[in-house]
């Protein structure tokens, strides 16, 4: 429904043309391999792979797409994960009906743009910062215990996991132990916290 509001903003507008649209991060990568748009509009939190890693992934494949992210997260925190995985925009989706094209147009011409929401709070440092250092303890999680996380974030157990990534139970345990490892999280439910918090959950309650 919101991409549908997304798209109502968008249609009739000239020199714009929405090419394709995803439902998660699995799929967009899927999709791209069929259709590279200049531009591309992205959530932060989405299951299969949360918009972060889908951002990384882009940029790694396809350095010319440029990504404007549309999020309901306003802290500083995902705005620098943001900037720091090579997203270009960074709009809240709160100003996305009286934003979003201005974003677009900023973001098309090569300049950054972050919602004003925000950019108030934002000291020079703390933008070069996040344009130039790589900040995210996530980093630190392959892209399997990305998934993992993301499903154990959206109430899946071990089992499930197991089932929809085509491996054992034994091995979702292994992965669920090296995630709380390198994060240095020991209980579970401080785990999912984390997840939530940092944009892995694929819900956004």
């Amino acid at each position: 429904m919101f991409r549908e509001g997304v798209k109502s903003i968008l249609d009739g507008v000239a020199g714009l043309r929405v090419v394709g649209e995803a439902g998660d991060g699995l799929d967009l990568l899927s999709l791209l391999t069929k259709t590279v748009p200049d531009l591309l509009i992205l959530d932060l939190t989405m299951p299969g792979l949360p918009g972060i890693e889908a951002a990384k992934e882009i940029k790694r494949l396809y350095p010319k797409i440029k990504i404007l992210i549309l999020t309901m997260h306003k802290s500083k925190e995902h705005l620098c994960r943001a900037l720091t995985a090579g997203a270009e925009g960074f709009l809240l989706k709160e100003n996305a009906h009286s934003d979003l094209l201005a974003a677009i147009d900023e973001v098309r011409q090569g300049r950054i743009y972050i919602s004003s929401l925000i950019s108030s709070q934002l000291s020079d440092a703390f933008r070069q910062k996040c344009l130039g250092e790589p900040v995210d303890i996530g980093d630190k999680l392959t892209t399997r215990e990305i998934e993992v996380l993301t499903m154990l974030a959206s109430g899946k157990s071990s089992r499930e996991i197991a089932e929809q990534l085509f491996i054992s139970a034994f091995t979702v345990q292994k992965h669920r132990s090296n995630i709380k490892k390198k994060l240095t999280i020991r209980k579970n439910a401080d785990l999912i916290k984390y997840a939530i918090r940092e944009g892995y959950s694929s819900s956004e309650a």
